[in-house]
């Protein structure tokens, strides 16, 4: 018997500048991106008032709070970033940890991160 799995999506962006370490190429000088993150979180079980998993606003204000330590700055530079490169990879797996610490109560999970650094190149990240 399967039980109901409510998935919620959020969008936001953010504006930051990265080099890509031993990439060989254009992408290895400091350049920027207007990085775009779409967020999945998933629920089994609804506010029995409400009938919602987390309001839309919490969540995009707790986005709103991860991203706004990516914001306008050499992503390089983060102490998250010294050993590894800041790739959309990467930060998608950031974005991921970082909010999912966040989330009010066991009820409600990550599901996956989208970090898109243009609207044809995406990378998504997510916890089996």
């Amino acid at each position: 018997m399967s039980r109901e799995i409510w998935r919620l999506t959020v969008s936001d962006h953010f504006s930051s500048a990265h080099q890509l370490r031993h990439y060989q190429g254009k992408c290895e000088s400091l350049h920027g991106h207007n990085f775009a993150v779409q967020v999945q979180v998933q629920g089994r079980d609804l506010d029995p008032k409400l009938g919602i998993l987390i309001d839309f606003q919490e969540l995009k204000t707790l986005l709103k709070q991860v991203l706004a330590e990516l914001d306008h700055r050499n992503l390089n530079e983060l102490p998250e970033f010294a050993a590894i490169n800041p790739s959309s990879e990467h930060l998608a797996r950031y974005i991921f940890q970082r909010l999912a610490a966040l989330l009010p109560g066991p009820g409600v999970t990550m599901h996956a991160v989208s970090v898109a650094e243009g609207p044809t190149a995406i990378a998504t990240y997510s916890e089996e």
